[in-house]
């Protein structure tokens, strides 16, 4: 058996969900100089960058986890204005994208995976994007792991997706069918100028939590079902966030997925798998003539 085959048959075996709530509980506490510690190691051992995080010595963060969703510097990440341009949503890589045909996303060469399943499992949430365009980012354990508004938006649903904590790095993704839509997953969907977009930000193997700005921590989650959240559009209790704006973030690293409906976006000429990905950065360009309505 390769080596590569044997990371992969022990994540079969693994007591995945334990293993990350006991790694996110240990990345929750306080330990001082053992805190301290174990992020220089970090630091060291993934060549993060620290020279634009607004907190930059390993002593002065409380938590592990306080150093993993650290805060950047301001303008460290401008965020292009234009109303006519997507803007990247993290630092990251692309895994994939392209167009999503009869309700199929590519995952990798070789492995497709169902809109609808990603989405929740309800038809109505994935008809919009039906025939539309999808992105998929990978947030390795370097990157910077808040996430922002590819473009402003109004918050219509949430939804909690329970299910497993693969990996979600390369080599897994490569390796395990219908791995986004299989794995634990909280999925959001907004209305913005140019129509719903949907923000599906994805769980892993030691991902300690997913959170967003409106609602806190959603995952991990005692529920067992498929959860929904639903939001006014209009009153003073409208969730609505401008472009570039944080929605969320991950305890240690892992993926998003955006969804776009059909004849709203092109994406940049170029980009493609490997692609690294800067927060603000022009991502697409809007199709619609709605943007600027």
């Amino acid at each position: 058996m390769s080596l590569d085959n044997l990371k992969i048959a022990l994540q079969y075996a693994m007591p995945k969900h334990g293993l990350s709530r006991l790694v996110g509980k240990l990345a929750a506490g306080k330990g001082g100089v053992l805190t301290a510690f174990a992020i220089k190691r970090f630091i060291k051992a993934y060549g993060i960058d620290m020279s634009q995080a607004k907190i930059q010595d390993p002593k002065e963060f409380a938590t592990f986890n306080d150093f993993f969703t650290r805060e950047l510097i301001d303008g460290a990440r401008p965020i292009n204005p234009d109303v006519n341009e997507i803007c990247y949503p993290v630092d990251g890589a692309i895994s994939q994208q392209g167009d999503i045909i009869n309700d199929q996303i590519i995952q990798a060469k070789g492995f497709n995976y169902s809109l609808e399943t990603l989405l929740g499992g309800k038809a109505e949430t994935a008809a919009p994007f039906q025939g539309g365009k999808f992105s998929t980012i990978y947030l390795a354990p370097k990157d910077y792991h808040r996430i922002h508004m590819p473009i402003a938006g109004t918050l219509r649903e949430m939804i909690f997706v329970p299910g497993d904590l693969f990996s979600v790095n390369p080599l897994t993704a490569q390796n395990v069918p219908n791995l986004f839509a299989r794995n634990e997953r909280v999925v959001v969907i907004f209305d913005t100028a140019i129509g719903p977009m949907a923000m599906v930000l994805v769980g892993a193997t030691i991902v300690a939590s997913i959170e967003t700005v409106w609602a806190g921590t959603i995952a991990p989650s005692k529920e067992k079902k498929v959860t929904t959240w639903t939001y006014p559009s209009e009153g003073e209790n409208v969730i609505h966030l401008e472009k570039g704006a944080e929605m969320g973030r991950f305890k240690l690293g892992s993926t998003t997925v955006c969804c776009f409906p059909p004849n709203t976006i092109e994406f940049t000429e170029g980009d493609g798998p490997e692609t690294v990905t800067r927060l603000g950065e022009t991502y697409a360009n809007v199709t619609t003539s709605k943007a600027t309505d």
